[in-house]
């Protein structure tokens, strides 16, 4: 059984979507909790806006690539700024996996206060360390964190393009 892919032309009977604003809108009524105009979506629990149309759920970005350009994405689908209910045309572009986790900020359970840095506890110096092609590179190790955090600016200003984000 294969799954029916969304089409452009079906997603524009059902929404409007302001490139400049990243904002959706109603369309039709399908019920009487939704009206013709109202903004169209919610946050998710992972930071993305998320709406419902024809019974399936679908990530705000996603469908704002479609409603541009006609193609539903294969892959991922990033933020420029990394902030995941910015979808402005503007702010958003193919990415692979790989790309997209470049483009990401500090995680949840970082200490240092620095992207691609942590402290080794016994040789007590900061280590820095990034991922290339799915392979993790050491870049060394520091006596401070922000000299850890400049080889990893360093390494990312060089490696990563268009995708860097400190």
């Amino acid at each position: 059984m294969t799954t029916r892919i969304l089409t452009q032309e079906e997603l524009k009977t059902q929404l409007h979507y302001n490139p400049e604003t990243g904002i959706f809108t109603r369309l039709i009524s399908n019920s009487n909790a939704i009206k013709v105009g109202d903004l169209a979506g919610s946050k998710t629990n992972t930071g993305y806006l998320e709406i419902t149309i024809l019974g399936k759920r679908y990530l705000s970005h996603r469908l704002a690539w479609l409603y541009m350009t006609g193609e539903f994405p294969e892959n991922l689908i990033d933020h420029i700024n990394g902030v995941g209910t910015n979808n402005r045309f503007c702010n958003l572009r193919k990415a692979n996996k790989s790309e997209n986790a470049i483009n990401s900020g500090l995680k949840r359970n970082n200490t240092s206060g620095y992207k691609g840095v942590s402290f080794d506890e016994k040789r007590k110096l900061w280590k820095a360390n990034a991922t290339l092609n799915g392979k993790k590179k050491y870049l060394g190790r520091f006596p401070t964190a922000e000299l850890a955090s400049q080889a990893f600016l360093n390494f990312a200003k060089n490696n990563y393009g268009e995708f860097y984000y400190a």
